[in-house]
């Protein structure tokens, strides 16, 4: 299964602030008052006046990202940060194998990272995404970690975040259809099933 991310994750106060006049930037609600910003070329472009540029190697530890982040780029989310803490968290897997990487910038300049792991065998603390979701303040919670505790593993590829925001969806909707589901399940369970009927869950 693969799973792939380019964002911008802060408080969503201030990405909105930052990005209400953009046309090509949708964000998406995280849990504790965080957003993603899903970075995709049109967005680029936009903030930039350029297209996008990548990497032609692998994530390392002198480019770990595939997005190339322009002097323009940069400076921008410099910019954003002296309203806040904010990441650039890029992450690609599949089938078990890929990269993360994660960098933050405060008060209007960079103050951790950029990290970038391909193996992450260390301490789930420490991989390069949760490191950058504590830096902006992320609490713990309930989940294993940050970055299931805001809710990044609840799309798996940019269309899904775009959806997300598009859609308005908040970070338990998933659990919330979860909840939904297993209690009409239980309600049919208590009434005796009717001959040939199809539930709402297209299940007969």
């Amino acid at each position: 299964m693969s799973y792939q991310l380019s964002a911008v994750v802060a408080d969503v106060e201030l990405l909105r602030e930052q990005t209400t006049d953009l046309d090509h930037a949708v964000l998406a609600a995280l849990r504790q008052d965080f957003a993603l910003l899903p970075v995709t070329p049109q967005l680029v472009q936009e903030l930039t006046g350029s297209l996008p540029d990548f990497a032609a190697g692998d994530p390392n530890a002198e480019q770990p990202f595939q997005l190339v982040l322009s002097p323009a780029l940069a400076e921008l989310l410099v910019r954003w940060s002296r309203q806040g803490p904010v990441a650039y968290l890029e992450a690609e897997f599949f089938g078990g194998l890929g990269y993360q990487s994660a960098v933050v910038w405060l008060g209007g300049e960079m103050s951790w990272g950029p990290r970038v792991d391909r193996l992450l065998d260390g301490p789930r603390a420490e991989w390069p995404i949760n490191a950058a979701l504590a830096r902006l303040g992320a609490e713990p919670g309930a989940w294993i970690d940050p970055f299931a505790e805001l809710g990044l593993h609840l799309e798996r590829h940019t269309d899904g975040w775009l959806t997300h925001g598009r859609r308005g969806l908040s970070a338990d909707y998933w659990d919330d259809l979860a909840e939904e589901w297993e209690y009409r399940q239980s309600a049919d369970e208590q009434q005796p099933e009717r001959p040939g009927s199809v539930g709402d869950w297209g299940i007969p």
